[in-house]
Parts: structure tokens; sequence; C-alpha cells
């Protein structure tokens, strides 16, 4: 809603503070959207870099001339066209002109122009000199010839071009960052040969959707031979969106053993990188890495050394944590927001950007033949006044010697226009002796010639279309270059864990009675042997490594996860497993198991059901834990059994004393459930515990079953063990007298002493 103003007695403009603030920021706000920060589809410049192309061209600085220095174009610069601090648009000026910042630079430097590992060094403009690179005839070859609107610098004093005529995509080739009041850019630098391919494709099949002009844009194309790891369908979406995110890894090879790195994603610094691997290195978190080196020269402009600690270290494992750890990958936004030809700012797709450019490309080849032709014609013209003099050349010197004012004779005997009148007088004598009829006749031919080929391309929206497509094509030709980042399939960058940063040292997990968890170092001790609390005794033990997790599995058969590296060390007494997981109210723990992610159990009821589990499939980072065993009404946990690499038979015994031998295979593998049937025991002698599967476990063909009750033990191996198999389910057969009443079952492995 618009405020009246309001003027006092003396003529005084009034207007609120609200709405002065609100004007005076907006107005503030479409300057930087507009004049500053964003680039234009038509050269893709913003309006910094487009003055300080024109200031040089001015200048005189193409490819050809001598170098001047920077400070001189810097002057013109700011003193001509942009009032703002010369440091700025010296820093402009030196982003055009680094090869590794854009991929088409458009100043020639001489001198210290920064690095790619450190583009902040560059001298100062006293000491660099520059010119324009032979690509930045691409946007100026047109200028002076009518292309382009001019609009008056600050001070009115000189006109300025509002945008270069750019015979290629610019907006797209070199790309641009810039952050404005309530938007930004992101636009990476592309391909030349591949956007002029996709820009004459839209030209041919105006219907062309993203995906088809994908096929020529294939992504992105840094001045980095660094790879793009982004997923096709994700680039073809932030082309059709206009926004996205790409991802790039730097390029490694083995060299006798090392890793050598020999491309960096763009903008990364070599530096930086070594830098945040020692880091990591003093902090203790790359144990396989012995030393660092920097052997980056004017030859190889990127080669950094990583050396492993030993050729045991898998070198694919210790780069996907780099990757994951460091700028080695990284990541890019992309956001395409630039100014259209519409004057507005928006977020513009692939095929949106090409459009829009094709657009204004074919406007200023209209606007470049419609000048030529206006110039042809005025030089025709004036031709056939020479024509007319020559022919008539005494009688003309006779009016202009004897005439007070030849012009109006001139043009009343020979029914000559002013102009035509105008270019005789001003003749030279020794001009006059040029005044050929064949060199003016052949002159007319060919310009005539050139007028109909200008007015028939005019005419012509295929002729003039054909016209682009051919000029395009000459571009590229004459400045396109192969692709430089290579756009590669990987899998995801995966840090090392706390844990697999560790030593994999052997050790014993302890649990008592009471819930009470240590861990021993080694495999040889005897857990029971451990000193335990007053009233609390040893219960159950687990063979592991210290960088593997310790499953623990509850009386109601859910399964927790906890860290193996920390646990207190068995020469004391332990602390309370409930401090690192939550248990229901009341349960308490039957099973431990340890190994590898891939490493077998058999999880039982005394209910006589069962099933073959993944550890991986047990594992879970909820104190809370997770459901692993269904329990029948009324059943119990059974202490799980490893399930180990050759084993093919199940033995299961009950509390009286019947045995069950079955193949392996017959129980199925589950994340989780109820399981089959291991032992069939009556369902009344269950529900009145009377009878329950009291322990299983899992055996090889060479492997020894010892069965203890009470002092007695017994030891089966072979034909002994073949008297007891059956089929699962089946009740079993009874155990020797004296071994009725089991207390435990326990394997002996073949070659184990």
């Amino acid at each position: 809603m618009s405020e009246s103003l309001e003027f006092d007695n003396d003529g005084v403009e009034q207007v609120s503070l609200k709405q002065y603030a609100e004007k005076a920021y907006l107005d503030y706000s479409m300057y930087v959207i507009l004049d500053r920060a964003l680039p234009h589809v038509g050269d893709g410049m913003k309006p910094v870099q487009r003055r300080i192309i024109y200031a040089m061209s001015e200048l005189g600085l193409k490819a050809s001339a001598k170098y001047k220095k920077s400070a001189r174009t810097v002057g013109d610069v700011i003193g001509k066209f942009h009032p703002h601090g010369d440091s700025a648009a010296y820093e402009a000026m030196v982003l055009m002109a680094q090869d590794f910042s854009y991929r088409y630079p458009l100043i020639d430097g001489q001198g210290n122009w920064g690095s790619a590992d450190d583009p902040k060094s560059f001298a100062a403009m006293r000491y660099t000199e520059s010119r324009l690179t032979a690509y930045a005839e691409v946007l100026l070859g047109e200028l002076g010839q009518g292309t382009v609107d001019w609009i008056p610098n600050f001070d009115g004093t000189l006109d300025e071009p509002a945008v270069l005529p750019a015979q290629a995509p610019n907006v797209l080739l070199n790309g641009t960052t810039g952050i404005a009041v309530g938007m930004a850019t992101d636009i990476p630098p592309h391909n030349l040969n591949e956007v002029v391919a996709a820009a004459i494709q839209l030209l041919e099949k105006p219907k062309s959707t993203v995906a088809e002009l994908c096929e020529n844009v294939l992504g992105p194309d840094f001045p980095t031979d660094a790879e793009i790891i982004t997923p096709r369908e994700d680039i073809v979406e932030m082309y059709s969106s206009g926004r996205g995110a790409l991802r790039m890894r730097a390029v490694w090879e083995k060299e006798g053993g090392d890793i050598v790195i020999n491309a960096l994603p763009y903008q990364v610094s070599g530096s930086k990188i070594l830098e945040q691997i020692a880091q990591q290195m003093q902090a203790r978190k790359l144990p396989m890495v012995a030393d660092l080196r920097d052997e980056s020269d004017h030859e190889n402009p990127t080669r950094l050394v990583i050396v492993p600690r030993s050729n045991r270290v898998d070198l694919d494992s210790l780069m996907s944590h780099l990757f994951a750890s460091t700028d080695l990958e990284r990541s890019y936004r992309v956001n395409l927001n630039m100014i259209g030809i519409d004057g507005r700012p928006g977020v513009k797709g692939l095929d949106g950007i090409l459009r829009e450019w094709l657009k204004f490309r074919t406007e200023t080849v209209r606007r470049r033949l419609e000048y030529r032709l206006e110039r042809v014609e005025k030089r025709l013209h004036i031709l056939e006044g020479y024509l007319v003099a020559y022919l008539n050349i005494d009688e003309v010197i006779h009016i202009i010697r004897t005439e007070d004012k030849p012009k109006p004779a001139l043009m009343q005997r020979f029914g000559i226009t002013d102009v035509q009148a105008e270019a005789i007088l001003e003749l030279k004598l020794r001009n006059l002796a040029k005044l050929e009829e064949m060199n003016i006749r052949a002159e007319q031919k060919e310009l005539g010639e050139e007028r109909d080929s200008l007015q028939q391309t005019l005419g012509s929206a295929a002729r003039l279309k054909t016209l682009i497509k051919k000029e395009l094509k000459a571009v590229a030709e004459k400045y396109g270059d192969a692709r430089r980042s290579p756009l590669v399939q990987r899998d995801e960058a995966k840090a090392f864990s706390e844990l697999e940063l560790m030593t994999a040292d052997p050790i014993t997990v302890v649990m008592s009675e009471k819930g009470w968890i240590r861990a021993a170092k080694g495999h040889e001790i005897d857990p029971a042997a451990l000193s335990y609390k007053s009233g609390d005794a040893y219960k159950m033990s687990a063979l592991g490594r210290s960088n593997q997790p310790t499953v623990i599995l509850d009386s109601t058969g859910r399964a927790y996860t906890i860290a193996s590296h920390n646990l207190p060390s068995a020469r004391g007494q332990g602390e309370p497993v409930t401090g690192r997981i939550n248990p229901p109210s009341g349960a308490t723990f039957e099973g431990l198991m340890m190994g590898a992610e891939e490493a077998l159990y058999l999880l039982a009821s005394d209910a006589g059901y069962g099933f073959v589990a993944k550890l991986a499939d047990l594992q879970t980072k909820n104190r809370a834990g997770k459901g692993a065993l269904k329990l029948p009404k009324g059943a119990r946990v059974v202490q799980p059994a490893p399930v180990t690499a050759g084993d093919a038979w199940v033995a299961a015994v009950s509390n009286e004393g019947r045995m069950l031998i079955f193949p392996l295979a017959d129980l199925p593998q589950m994340p989780r459930g109820k399981g089959n049937k291991i032992l069939g025991i009556p369902s009344a002698r269950l529900q009145n515990r009377e009878e329950w599967m009291l322990a299983v476990q899992v055996l090889g063909e060479r492997d020894a079953l010892v069965i203890h009750s009470g002092k007695r033990h017994l030891t089966l191996k072979g034909e002994d063990l073949a008297h007891y198999r059956g089929e699962r389910g089946r009740r079993g057969l009874k155990l020797p007298r004296g071994l009725q009443k089991v207390d435990r079952m326990l394997v002996e492995r073949a070659g184990e002493s």
C-alpha cells in the first residue's frame, strides 16, 4: 500500500522512515542483483568483468599486442566505467587470468598471477602485465558492428556496452559465483565443444528435452583433471531444475607401493590437503600412514605422495577414508541463477539457458547483418555518385571551379543526392585518377552480391539459423578442446570408524551371573578362575578381537551391541553392563557373542526351537536393543552356539539326557524369529518344566562332543556320535547311564589341544 507524499511549508518532501528504509534497501538490493553479483545470460559476465574486458579492448590490448601494466587497465576501469575500489577490480581481473580458475581464460597475464595452491598469492597490479587472450575475441569480435546497445557510463561522459556480443554461450563456459541480496549464483564451467553441440542440437530440434541435451553436455568441465563422480541421473536432474550439487574426487595411482595424487578437485589447495592429512596423523587417526611429501613442480603441477607404513595396508580403503575426511573429495553447489534477456534474475535449466542465449545470439546476428547491410547500401549509393563523376569528370571539374555553391549545382545537373554530391566534393585531386570505371563497377558488383546475400539471410529464418550454426561450429573448431574433468562412477567414500583405526588384539569378554562385564587380553585365560564379587560368579564368555563389537542376548530374546575396545580390564571386577544398555526390568543375560559381521550363531529357546543368525543382523546402535529370538510361552533362552567353517551337524540335548544330532542345513538362516523345531519335547512335560532343551552345539565331522553331568563327563566322536543322528524335530536317544542329568555340553574342535 503506497503512502502519499507530504510537503512542509518550505516545499521539503517528508517521507516516513519505514517508507524511506524500504525504498533505499530495495534500490540497493536491485543494484547488487543487476549491477554487481549476477551474470547476464548473453555474455555470461558481471558488470565489473565486462568493463575490464571492454577497457582492455579500448586500450588496444588484444592477443597480438604487447603487454601493459595491469595498473593501467585497472585505472581505466575504475576511472571511466566502474567507480569502485581498485583492489576489487584487480581481483576480478586476476580471476579471469588464472587458467586454474577459468576454463577459458580471458586475460593473458605476465608475472605472478597466483597459483592453484594459493590463488590469492598474486603480485600487486603495479608488477604484473596483461593483455587479452585470443578467446576474448569471442566476446569482443562483433562489438563495433551495431550488435549491442550502448549506455552512458556513471558520469555520462562516455558510452559502454550494456552487454558484449558473445559468439558462444560464455555464461556456461566459464561459469561464475556471486552472492546478491536474497539470492546467489553458482554456475560451474563447461566444455566449449559440448555446449556448442547442444546449442546446435537445439537449433535443429527446438523441442529437445534436457535429457536429450545431456547427450551432448555430459556435465560441467572444470579446469582440473579431477573426476566428477556425481551419478548421471543427478546431473540430468540438476540441469532440469537449475539447482543441485556436484562431487569431485582427486585422481591417484599406485607407484612403487606409494600413493601419488596427481589431480585435485576444483579450487582445492595441495598444501591444505597435506595439512588435513598431517593433522589426522598427529591425532593418531592414520596409523597406517608413515610419511607425506609434496613433489609438485613445473612439470607436475600436482604431485602429492602418501607413503603407507607397510605393503599390507589396503590403499583403496585408505584413499576411501581420505576422500571422506579431507578435501580430496569435495561437493560443489550448483545454482544456475542469472539475469535473462528480459532483465530479470532467475534460476534456469540447461534448456532454458540455451534457448535464451540462442534468442540473444539470433538478435545479435540480425543486428550485425542489418548494420552491415546499411553500410553496404550507403557505399553502393556513394559508388553510384562516383560513377557519375567519372563518366562526367570534365563537367564536374568545371562546375566545381566556376560555381560558388557547387553542391546544389552538381545535384541539379546530374540528379544525385546530397550524400553523393558531398562524397564527390570530398574527393582529393590525386584520387581522380583512381576513379576508373572498371574498379567502381567491380566494387559495385561485389557489394551488390553481398547486399543480396544479406537481404536473403535477413528475410529467411532458415538461412539465419544456418549462419548461426556455421559460426558456432567455427568458434568450436578454433577454441574448442577435449574434456578435462572425466565423469566416472565411484563407490561412496567411507571414513574409517574408531574401531577400524584400532589394533585388532585378541580378547576374551567375560560376564558374571549378576551381569558384570569385563575384557581380558588374549584367549588363553580361564574366565572361571577370575575374581568375582561376593555372591557373584562366572556365567559366560566369548572370544574375539578388540575391534569387534560384543553382542549380548537377554532372557527376553532381545540383542544388544556394545563396543569391546573400551570394556574394563579383567584385572578388576568389571562394571554392570546395564550402564551401557537399557534391558527390560527383570531381564537377565543369557548369551554372549563376538566375531566378524559375517559370523554365524545358532539361537535357540529351551522349548526346542531355533535358527541360524548372522552376527551383523543382531547388531544395533539402540541402547534398548532389538528383537532377535521369539520365545514360545514359558520358554527360556539357551546360550547361543557359534557356527564355524566346516560345521555340518547340530547336537541338541535335553535335561533328561536325551540327545539328537541332525544336519545343520536343516535349520534356516534368519535375521530374527522363532525358528524351526530342533528337539521334539512333549508339550505337557515342557509346560510343567519337567523336560526342556538344555543346550545346543554345532560341530564338524571330526569334532568331538563332551557331555558333563555333575563330576562325570563323556567324550563322543566319530561312530559314537553317529548313533544319535536322526531327523530334526525328533525327541532324541537316551545318553548312557550316569549322564541322565546333563549340566552342559561342549565341543572339542579337531586339531585343538
